[in-house]
């Protein structure tokens, strides 16, 4: 998995061999949307839109690997639901569940443990999630003052969980 953030909800998302972009519209005025978008299988909004399945993410389960026997079928395809206002989770086998905030009034499930969740600006996802889960690692993808904000508010609760704030521009692989 690869994350790059431009800004904003931008992003640009490689999971499961296949290559989405968010927001490409939010990215800043020195980024080439056309060029963000180029080669993305989907170009999705986190606010909606795009046609994902809204699921309830306290009962959802992530896509098991095919069995052996079942081989010749290939890899099951990278999965996209919608969990709120404007948060998705992307479900890719073979990698762990990706999720991606906007806002905190977020719920969580048994997925959680092991998940890449990215933060968009600042507020108090990261502690709730924190409450429910030991995800592998929190991105945070917002403005100076959000991330020391949200690391401030953490740091101590992490308990091997990951964290990272992102750079625009630069990728991060999970």
């Amino acid at each position: 998995m690869k994350l790059t953030w431009f800004g904003d909800t931008a992003i640009r998302i490689y999971i499961g061999g296949q290559i989405f972009v968010v927001d490409p519209q939010l990215a800043p005025g020195g980024v080439d949307q056309a060029e963000l978008a180029a080669g993305a299988e989907k170009v999705l909004r986190l606010a909606g839109g795009d046609g994902a399945e809204t699921i309830d993410p306290r009962n959802w389960r992530p896509q098991k690997a095919p069995r052996m026997i079942d081989e010749g079928e290939g890899l099951p395809p990278v999965r996209l639901y919608r969990i709120g206002l404007s948060a998705l989770l992307i479900d890719a086998v073979g990698e762990a569940p990706l999720m991606l905030a906007g806002h905190d009034d977020l719920e969580f499930g048994r997925w959680a443990d092991g998940a890449v969740v990215v933060l968009f600006g600042a507020g108090q996802a990261a502690a709730k999630l924190l409450d429910a889960a030991r995800p592998k690692l929190i991105a945070l993808a917002g403005g100076e003052e959000a991330v020391d904000a949200t690391v401030g508010a953490i740091r101590d609760r992490l308990d091997g969980a990951g964290l990272v704030a992102m750079e625009p521009g630069l990728a991060v692989e999970v």
